[in-house]
């Protein structure tokens, strides 16, 4: 049973069945399709889901993933020697070693701050990151979701007080989209970049950059193609394909196969028809029951508040386990299950995902699973046969 859509989940058969119409038509066609065509079925997809995120479409260009839209802010940004860029202690892996690569390159600095746990105040989480602010602080990096702890960080006061000071915010969104609600106007953040393929559940290979129109004219593509203009950077200039800059220069990349984005207009539609704020809510409370089953179990105490906690993913603090890779091996193998563990500062963790296609008979076996084979003063049992 799979129990990690925060890593990679599942897209209904109806988007996927539209994804698959996409790729065909692209190959039946290709020369009007990536040429002539492309450039309003690209408009689209930002028209649907800006709405949803609470901007305008001329805000927001399609990507593969947040990873790459945060790495595009980053290597934009004019960082100089000393300058700092200020981030937690809970950030992903992949952007921790982004920022690296722009802090060898431009001389800037990181400062890491320890975000204290359990989070139970949203006020002591903004003061615990404006203690870490100094006159050379020029971004705020954060995510909005926690991927290795699955918290809801209370962004919005910080990227207010980060707007007063001058600094850019850039947030990380990756687990975002379809799993909290935005709305970016009204947060007011500079540069956010999310995934439509985890909860939106688009096909993989679809996500979004936002910036805020002001700071548009700040980005460059890491890949210079024919979306570039000599003349991008001049006031009023439009993109080789009659859009803005940002958005040409971003999205028309030559040739990659654009179906997964163009799918987000049917994953939006697929939401609404299913009800899906209702289904949402439904998963969200197996999620937290299975949580604080398990927490009973260990008894260990969970990471934040409720208020805090991702609502269709929590982190769970389970006994020190010495090899998780060996551990996840075995629930997979044993039990037939597919979740994350890891090993992550002092705490050991089980990352649980409720989507829609889970249900209470599987939070059962993984309780089940986990009663046998964590430290509970025995040896492993000997697995169950499960079907």
């Amino acid at each position: 049973m799979f129990l990690n859509h925060g890593s990679f989940g599942a897209c209904p058969r109806p988007v996927f069945e539209t994804y698959q119409r996409w790729q065909l038509e692209l190959e039946r066609q290709p020369v009007a399709f990536l040429g002539r065509d492309l450039t309003e079925r690209m408009r689209q997809p930002r028209i649907a889901l800006s709405a949803f995120l609470g901007t305008g479409p001329d805000n927001i260009v399609g990507l593969v993933n947040a990873t790459e839209g945060l790495n595009i802010v980053a290597q934009s940004l004019d960082l100089q020697p000393g300058d700092e860029i200020l981030t937690t202690d809970h950030e992903y892996s992949a952007l921790e070693k982004t920022w690296a690569y722009v802090a060898r390159r431009t001389g800037a600095k990181i400062v890491t701050v320890n975000i204290p746990l359990p989070l139970v105040s949203e006020a002591e989480f903004t003061a615990t990151l404006l203690a870490g602010m100094t006159e050379r602080t020029k971004v705020l990096f954060l995510s909005h979701i926690t991927s290795p702890t699955a918290l809801v960080f209370p962004i919005e006061p910080a990227i207010a007080e980060a707007r007063k000071r001058g600094i850019w915010s850039v947030i990380d969104g990756a687990h975002t989209p379809g799993h909290i609600p935005l709305d970016f106007d009204a947060m007011g953040v500079d540069f956010y970049s999310g995934n439509c393929h985890k909860w939106l559940m688009t096909p993989k290979g679809s996500a979004f950059l936002y910036v805020r129109p002001e700071m548009q004219g700040m980005i460059n593509p890491l890949v210079i193609s024919h979306g570039w203009t000599a003349d991008s950077k001049q006031p009023g200039a439009n993109g080789a394909f009659g859009n803005s800059p940002f958005i040409d220069e971003l999205e028309m990349q030559g040739t990659r196969d654009p179906a997964a984005w163009l799918t987000v207009p049917a994953a939006l539609d697929f939401r609404r028809e299913h009800g899906w704020e209702g289904v949402a809510a439904d998963c969200r409370a197996l999620a937290q029951e299975t949580a604080a089953r398990l927490r009973a179990l260990t008894g260990l105490p969970a990471l934040s508040s409720h208020e805090f906690c991702a609502p269709q993913m929590v982190a769970m603090p389970v006994p020190h386990i010495e090899d998780p890779v060996d551990f996840q091996k075995r629930l997979n193998e044993r039990y037939g299950i597919e979740i994350p563990v890891f090993n992550w500062q002092q705490y050991s963790i089980v990352r649980v995902s409720v989507q829609g296609y889970n249900s209470k008979p599987q939070m059962d076996l993984l309780i089940e699973a986990l009663t046998d084979m964590l430290a509970l003063g025995q040896q492993p049992a000997k697995a169950r046969q499960h079907g």
